[in-house]
């Protein structure tokens, strides 16, 4: 199912498909990704695990279709270049907060052609279609190709906080939506 479109891109729900299944542990089984994930970042080591990733992905949907984690899938070729999201993040307890990340992890294969920037962009336009105030995107530090996708989408440098993610610190960054 399709949830939103870019001129290259077409951003839809993850499925359970061999396909889908394959991918995300290609490209989650890969250090070089994966290190940058999660409270505590860590590869997928078979299918089942990256089975249950998508299943988890697909539960953090939100009913209005504003909030989840999708395949970003490039139009003229049909490959997945790998996920963008728009979630809740979760506080100190690890639950939801009412602030909302927008973030992105692409296979290495999808590097550096502008696929991170083009759907983040897009789903934040979303996000503030909606009526939502503000979005954050949180790095960890020393993700440079990823401090440069936010410096692309406007997003402002706003320090490091460590009230997500079960407290760890994380270089944060804001973006504020435009007056209408």
């Amino acid at each position: 199912m399709t949830v939103f479109e870019t001129d290259r891109l077409i951003v839809r729900q993850w499925t359970e498909s061999d396909a889908d299944v394959a991918r995300v542990f290609d490209m989650l089984s890969r250090w070089e990704v994966a290190r940058w994930l999660g409270a505590r970042p860590r590869v997928l080591e078979n299918e089942a695990a990256a089975l249950a990733a998508i299943r988890r992905w697909r539960g953090r949907a939100s009913a209005d279709g504003l909030h989840g984690v999708w395949a970003v899938d490039v139009r003229d070729t049909g490959a997945t270049a790998g996920s963008v999201l728009v979630l809740p993040l979760p506080g100190l307890d690890n639950e939801p907060t009412g602030d909302i990340e927008v973030g992105w992890h692409l296979h290495p294969d999808s590097w550096g052609r502008g696929y991170a920037t083009e759907s983040a962009a897009a789903a934040i336009e979303r996000v503030f279609a909606a009526g939502l105030p503000q979005i954050y995107a949180v790095i960890r530090e020393g993700n440079t190709p990823s401090t440069a996708v936010a410096a692309r989408l406007g997003m402002t440098a706003i320090g490091k906080q460590s009230r997500w993610y079960g407290g760890i610190e994380l270089d944060t960054y804001r973006l504020a939506a435009p007056d209408r």
